[in-house]
């Protein structure tokens, strides 16, 4: 208890020190909010490998005195262009964040079709207030996880995004941090709000990278309601620098015949832990909570998902796949829960993991809590390693090891990417997924060609 106080008590003081000058400070409901949220920090503590939830993840020893809030001038490091990421992205609706800062030379809004706003926290905080107090005083998943609460008190940046009813944008919009190059480590709390009214259907494509080699930590909530018959497709990529902790959380709530899909790909990072929660609110709600992960070094990847089907007639369905090389770690916790009158739910986990090294390890804890008897529900786990017969037979007809390898790896990979259902990005992922392999082979088309 000592040692979870020691570590806790640098966040709090923190929090002290910055709360002022934070978005909104002086909004009496969120400098209320904010107190209620460093109490409950306070309470919690830093979680630790007795924390159930974290009993396969272990937090690296952080220092909170050398991790520091961004300023204006960490935001305005010299970056000359995003990194495309959809193969016809140039006109691309994004907003940008650099170090934590909004970078309008860097965003896009100008093809922002009619019905949808697309914000900085910072704005919407002075443009709509009551909606945000809306959003952020009704959830009752908050405060659940104490790097949730201290994310309810620190929050200084993020992204607004509403749809109105009935509007459907065909084109993906992004939104993109960029972290690592700063003189100083740095802290950031990004609170974001995603809200599709019925009817109404839209692509989000979450990007975090790593500019730089300076350590930095990201505590992340998402807080997303999806309407009646609404569709919200949300992907993340975390392609982070080897000093960064990633932790997210995503609180979703689904609607009556609402679909709601994410696709969560991770490579980098020394720690990325995304937990996610679900609550199918209406009949006919459905999610598709999938992801692949590809460590090597001492990388480690968390992926943690709990379903609530509260209703009957709902759907779930869960692929995830990883790759771990070398001493990487991976983790997969997933939970569906069945309430007493969510008759004929069907509910589907599936977590797969290949280790590349004797010294990578995989933890996996699926699992089902079911309190109705109409139910179709089912959880897998496996880990292993390359098919040494699957191997041999591609040797056998003249394909060199390297190569084979790396076409068994995708092949093990494409299962998951096949969760994807928007075509520009699963294609975008297969590419990242080429550049993780090793390079010491010729690709498929130099061989065919040789």
């Amino acid at each position: 208890m000592v040692m979870q106080m020691n570590a806790t008590q640098p966040f709090v003081d923190q929090f002290d020190d910055v709360q002022s000058r934070l978005p909104g400070s002086k909004l009496p409901w969120l400098e209320a909010f904010r107190k209620a949220g460093i109490e409950k920090f306070s309470t919690i503590g830093v979680p630790t490998i007795k924390t159930e939830a974290w009993k396969y993840t272990r937090l690296p020893n952080i220092d909170c005195k050398e991790f520091r809030s961004a300023n204006w001038e960490n935001g305005q490091v010299a970056v000359n262009a995003v990194a495309e990421f959809l193969s016809d992205a140039l006109n691309q609706i994004r907003l940008v964040y650099v170090n934590g800062i909004i970078r309008p030379d860097l965003s896009n809004l100008t093809n922002l079709p009619d019905g949808i706003s697309f914000e900085p926290l910072t704005q919407a905080l002075e443009s709509d207030p009551e909606f945000i107090e809306s959003q952020l005083c009704t959830e009752e998943l908050k405060y659940d996880q104490g790097f949730s609460a201290l994310n309810a008190a620190m929050m200084e940046s993020g992204t607004i995004f509403r749809v109105a009813k009935g509007v459907q944008v065909k084109e993906p919009i992004e939104i993109v941090h960029m972290n690592g190059v700063a003189d100083a480590p740095i802290i950031g709390h990004p609170h974001n709000v995603f809200v599709l009214e019925a009817g109404s259907q839209a692509t989000l494509v979450m990007r975090h990278a790593g500019i730089g080699t300076s350590a930095y930590f990201n505590n992340a909530v998402t807080e997303i309601v999806v309407g009646d018959s609404a569709i919200l497709k949300h992907y993340t990529l975390q392609t982070d620098c080897m000093e960064a902790i990633h932790l997210s959380t995503v609180n979703v709530r689904v609607g009556k015949d609402a679909t709601y899909e994410t696709f969560n790909f991770a490579i980098g990072g020394r720690l990325s832990r995304t937990e996610t929660r679900v609550r199918l609110e209406g009949r006919g709600a459905h999610c598709n909570l999938s992801g692949a992960y590809m460590m090597r070094g001492r990388e480690h990847c968390d992926n943690i998902t709990i379903v609530d089907h509260l209703v009957p007639d709902t759907t779930a369905r869960e692929v995830f796949k990883g790759v771990l090389d070398d001493e990487a770690r991976g983790v997969f916790q997933g939970k569906l829960i069945v309430h007493k009158y969510a008759q004929r739910t069907n509910g589907h986990q599936l977590s797969r993991a290949l280790l590349l090294s004797d010294r990578a390890e995989m933890d996996a804890k699926p699992e089902l809590e079911i309190y109705a008897d109409d139910v179709k529900c089912s959880h897998g786990a496996t880990t292993g390693q390359i098919d040494e017969n699957a191997l041999f037979y591609l040797r056998s007809r003249g394909v060199p090891e390297a190569l084979a390898r790396n076409l068994l790896i995708q092949s093990f990979i494409a299962e998951a990417l096949e969760e994807i259902s928007d075509e520009k990005v699963r294609e975008a992922i297969a590419g990242l997924v080429v550049h993780w392999l090793p390079a010491d082979c010729f690709s498929v088309d130099e061989w065919v060609q040789a």
